[in-house]
């Protein structure tokens, strides 16, 4: 993968208006930057280009957006944030449940496209680690082979449940996940509907992280978001 600067986003949209503000924007903070106006234009571009994030629109005038990401997914993890007009809280869970890492509803700011598309970037990278297996955000430190929690250097103790949804959070670092994926990583593919399950033990890790339980945002009807921070 390329660097953050100098990295290759495929922007998809056909409106020529938001195709050029957006390309411009990136391109004047050192991107490389590619075109398409169709999910058929997407996709080959995306082949030949093998582009490090795609910016998505969901309206495209030969296919809908969802085809375009779950095409993409039959063989490749490239970050997917999606860039639409639909704001419905069906509309983001369907989109994030076909493979999008991230959404984002027009109009945008161009200062948030940009923080959405570095966090992407950050997580194809990997979580923050070492060989040892140790992941750092802010005052929260994991050691995954010994399974201690720290924050501040204060051992966190957490049931076997907790620790399980904390490793899932760090696995897919400023990615959103919706309450149906956290549950099927927890729980188990047979779970998908029980939400209130992912409320209760998102509350307890948050309480017992303290200080670093900034780190897991909330996305109002969708799910969960861990956004890694410095040390």
């Amino acid at each position: 993968m390329s660097t953050a600067r100098g990295a290759t986003i495929l922007v998809v949209d056909d409106e020529p208006a938001i195709v050029r503000a957006v390309s411009t924007n990136l391109r004047a903070h050192g991107f490389r930057v590619e075109t398409a106006e169709t999910g058929a234009a997407a996709l080959e571009c995306y082949e030949r280009t093998h582009p490090d994030v795609v910016l998505l629109d969901l309206n495209l005038p030969d296919m809908d957006g969802g085809g375009v990401i779950r095409r993409v997914r039959e063989h490749a993890l490239t970050p997917i944030i999606v860039l639409s007009v639909r704001d419905a809280e069906r509309d983001k869970v369907a989109a994030l449940d076909a493979g999008a890492d991230d959404y984002v509803t027009k109009p945008f700011g161009a200062d948030e496209l940009l923080a959405r598309v570095r966090a992407a970037l950050r997580r194809l990278a990997g979580p923050a680690g070492t060989a040892e297996g140790v992941f750092s955000s802010g005052e929260l430190r994991v050691d995954l082979q010994r399974r201690e929690v720290t924050v501040a250097g204060e051992r966190v103790h957490l049931t076997p449940t907790e620790y399980d949804l904390l490793k899932v959070f760090i696995r897919y670092p400023d990615r959103v996940l919706t309450d149906r994926a956290l549950l099927q990583q927890v729980w188990g593919t047979e779970y998908g509907s029980e939400s209130h399950y992912i409320h209760v033990y998102v509350a307890r890790l948050r309480r017992k992280l303290g200080a670093a339980s900034q780190c897991i945002e909330t996305e109002p009807g969708v799910g969960y978001r861990f956004v890694t921070r410095e040390g």
